[in-house]
C-alpha cells in the first residue's frame, strides 16, 4: 500500500467529488433558493461557514483561503440577517442528499459507504482545525445519504484546514498560492474568476511572485516556486493522515471500493476545467497501490 501520506491524497481525490456536490448540482442550488439565499455566492459562503454559527465576513475569508475578501464580504454578514445557521445547515444537508440520491438512486451502496466513512471522520484530530472541528462536532444522521455526505464535510474541511496552516508556512497562502499554482496546473481565468479576483489584484500578486523568484519573467513557475508548491502539498498529506492512520491495508481497499463508485459518479457533476483544483479519483480496482495518483501539483 503507499505511504501514510500518499494514501490521505489518494482518499482525498474519492471524498472530495462526494462533498462537492453541495457547490455544483442544481439540487443544493435549489435548497439554498428556498430558504431566501438564491445568489449563488450567499449559499456557498453561508453554507460552508454555517457550522461555525452566523460569523463574519473577515474570519471566513481567512480560513477559506484563496476567495476574494470583497467576495466573501458582499455574502456575510448579510445572509444572516435572512437565515439562521440552523437553516442553512437543513438546507445544505437537503441540497446534499437530493443530490446523491439523483446520482446514486442504490441505497445500498450508500449505507455501505457511509458507514465505512463516518468510522474514519471520527478519527480526524481538530486542534487548529477550526472549520473540521465544527463540522465534526454536528450531530450525526441516520440518513445514510447525509451521513455520508457530512463525513465528507468534515474531511474536507479538516484537509482544507491543513493547507492553509501548510501554505501559511511557506509563505504562498491567499492570492499568492492560486496565482502560483494557475502557473502550474490551474486554469488562471477560471480560477481567478471563481475566487473573485480583479485583473489588477491578479497581476500585482503575479509581479510579486516574480520578484520573489517563484515565478519566470515569461510567466512559467520557477523550480523555486515548484519545490514551494511541493512543498506545500507533502505537508498538507502529512497533516491529513491521521484519519487513516489505524486502517490495514484490507480495510484502506475496503473503504476506497466502497467510495469509488460514488465518487466517479459525482464527477459528472463538476464542471471543467474544474475551479477546485480536483484530481481525477483514485480507482482502487484498477490501481490498488494509488500510483496513479500525483504527490503534488503537475504542470499540464
Amino acid at each position: 500500500m503507499p505511504t501514510d501520506r500518499h494514501l490521505a491524497r489518494a482518499f482525498w481525490t474519492l471524498f472530495e467529488p462526494i462533498h462537492a456536490v453541495s457547490y455544483f448540482s442544481p439540487q443544493s442550488r435549489q435548497a439554498f433558493a428556498d430558504i431566501g439565499l438564491p445568489r449563488y455566492w450567499d449559499g456557498y459562503f453561508a453554507g460552508r461557514s454555517a457550522p461555525l454559527g452566523a460569523i463574519g465576513g473577515a474570519p471566513v475569508a481567512a480560513m477559506f483561503g484563496g476567495f476574494a475578501p470583497a467576495l466573501v464580504h458582499r455574502a456575510l454578514p448579510a445572509a444572516w440577517s435572512i437565515v439562521s445557521p440552523a437553516e442553512v445547515l437543513e438546507a445544505r444537508l437537503a441540497g446534499a442528499e437530493n443530490s446523491l440520491r439523483e446520482v446514486v438512486p442504490d441505497e445500498r451502496v450508500v449505507e455501505r459507504a457511509a458507514e465505512a466513512l463516518a468510522a474514519v471522520a471520527a478519527q480526524v484530530d481538530t486542534i487548529g482545525r477550526p472549520l473540521s472541528a465544527a463540522n465534526a462536532a454536528l450531530p450525526a444522521d441516520t440518513n445514510p445519504y447525509r451521513s455520508l455526505w457530512q463525513s465528507t464535510a468534515t474531511l474536507r474541511e479538516h484537509r482544507g484546514d491543513g493547507h492553509v496552516i501548510a501554505l501559511v508556512t511557506e509563505q504562498i497562502a491567499g492570492l499568492s498560492s492560486i496565482v502560483l499554482r494557475s502557473t502550474i496546473d490551474l486554469d488562471a481565468p477560471t480560477i481567478q474568476k471563481s475566487r473573485g479576483w480583479s485583473d489588477d489584484e491578479w497581476m500585482l500578486e503575479h509581479d510579486a511572485l516574480t520578484a520573489r523568484g517563484l515565478i519566470a519573467a515569461d510567466g512559467r513557475v520557477t523550480p523555486e516556486g515548484e519545490a514551494a508548491v511541493a512543498r506545500a502539498e507533502d505537508l498538507t498529506n502529512r497533516l491529513a493522515t491521521s484519519p487513516w492512520a489505524g486502517l490495514d491495508s484490507a480495510h484502506q481497499l475496503h473503504v476506497a471500493s466502497a467510495l469509488w463508485p460514488i465518487s466517479a459518479a459525482c464527477r459528472q457533476l463538476i464542471p471543467e476545467p474544474n475551479p477546485l483544483a480536483m484530481l481525477p479519483s483514485w480507482n482502487p480496482f484498477d490501481d490498488p497501490e494509488a500510483e496513479l495518483v500525483p504527490e503534488a501539483p503537475v504542470s499540464g
